[in-house]
């Protein structure tokens, strides 16, 4: 099928108003209304979207004489024609002092964030964390919680950190504990979670003997669990759906189920967010945008009312993480574009100032 003819600077005006008219207010357009901003007359502005609707970029509703945006409208706006809306001092404030308060205690940053995100998005707003199981650990730590139980943690490259308690066969001895992670360290270190969990046990079998602890018996016995990845329910923090239901798109029971059971459906939401299609070759740290159909062939079996995402990557030391906002295909995608990029760029690795 060959590619479309390129749009008239007219064309790309009276689209550009047409989907932000709709955005702002959920109602179709009509040339009335566009021919004053434009100036143009009437029959100029609805020849123009009548060219629009022939090219498939807008939609003529049954019951309205105006037009609204279709997918493919929406596409060649935020491709070609939309700004990028920056925050405000004060949500740029907000958003800083809430990671630098929770700094170090990843799913906290992530739980407070995706609830920024979504009210001031008015969206559904999602903070992944990076997969652990490709991070590189730095050290692990052991602190004893009682006589016969210790907490594990687990310090990966980046400052990302995995807490586990576990229980030892034997009573602790805390002089003994320093020189037994000494020596775990030294066989652990520097390697993924990943490949710890396969290779584990060989490499600290022999350390056994020695142990007075129960510390290499816990890493023999639980290895597979105490250097596990994260479940989806740890990895993504999702808030804001009841922003997303205020949203006229959202507003019939059927519909509100889906978006409860969206906001509920943490593996429907990492598997989404870690698709190739969401990172941009040519620029991996930019945004990219889902439309539509493009949405619903990442959720299994999606059935519901149509949905937009935008998203950025973060990366953590040698993880990559996600930030993003989802709602209707009627959203702000500048103002969700500046946000899901700030706060992306708040959690990485080197942050703004």
């Amino acid at each position: 099928m060959p590619d479309p003819d390129p749009l008239t600077t007219r064309q790309e005006d009276v689209l550009r108003r047409v989907v932000q008219h709709f955005i702002d207010t959920a109602a179709p357009v009509g040339s009335k209304a566009l021919a004053e901003a434009v100036e143009l007359s009437s029959a100029s502005v609805r020849a123009t979207m009548r060219d629009l609707e022939e090219a498939g970029y807008l939609g003529h509703p049954h019951t309205s004489a105006g037009r609204v945006p279709t997918e493919a409208g929406y596409r060649v706006y935020v491709d070609a024609l939309m700004d990028v809306t920056g925050l405000s001092t004060r949500e740029a404030a907000l958003l800083r002092e809430s990671v630098r308060r929770r700094l170090g205690d990843q799913e906290a940053v992530a739980r407070e964030t995706s609830r920024l995100l979504g009210r001031l998005s008015q969206l559904l707003g999602v903070v992944l964390t990076p997969r652990l199981s490709t991070g590189v650990l730095e050290r692990i730590e052991v602190v004893p919680l009682g006589a016969t139980r210790v907490l594990f943690v687990l310090a990966l490259r980046g400052g990302v950190a995995r807490t586990v308690a576990a229980e030892v066969d034997v009573e602790l001895r805390p002089d003994a504990i320093d020189a037994v992670v000494g020596r775990l360290n030294e066989r652990l270190a520097g390697h993924t979670l990943e490949e710890i969990r396969r290779t584990g046990r060989e490499r600290v079998r022999d350390l056994a003997d020695d142990d007075g602890t129960g510390i290499v018996r816990v890493v023999l016995r639980d290895g597979k669990a105490l250097f596990r990845e994260a479940t989806p329910e740890r990895r993504a923090a999702i808030s804001g759906a009841q922003h997303l239901v205020a949203q006229p798109e959202f507003s019939s029971p059927e519909w509100v189920r889906d978006v409860v059971e969206l906001a509920e459906s943490e593996d429907v939401v990492v598997h989404l967010l870690e698709t190739p299609r969401l990172v941009d070759p040519a620029d991996p740290d930019r945004a990219v945008v889902l439309i539509g159909r493009e949405v619903e062939r990442g959720r299994p079996g999606a059935d519901g009312p149509s949905y937009s995402v935008v998203t950025a990557p973060y990366r953590l030391g040698d993880g990559v993480g996600a930030v993003a906002v989802l709602g209707p295909t009627r959203m702000d995608y500048g103002r969700a574009v500046g946000l899901v990029e700030y706060v992306a760029s708040l959690l990485g690795d080197s942050p703004p100032d």
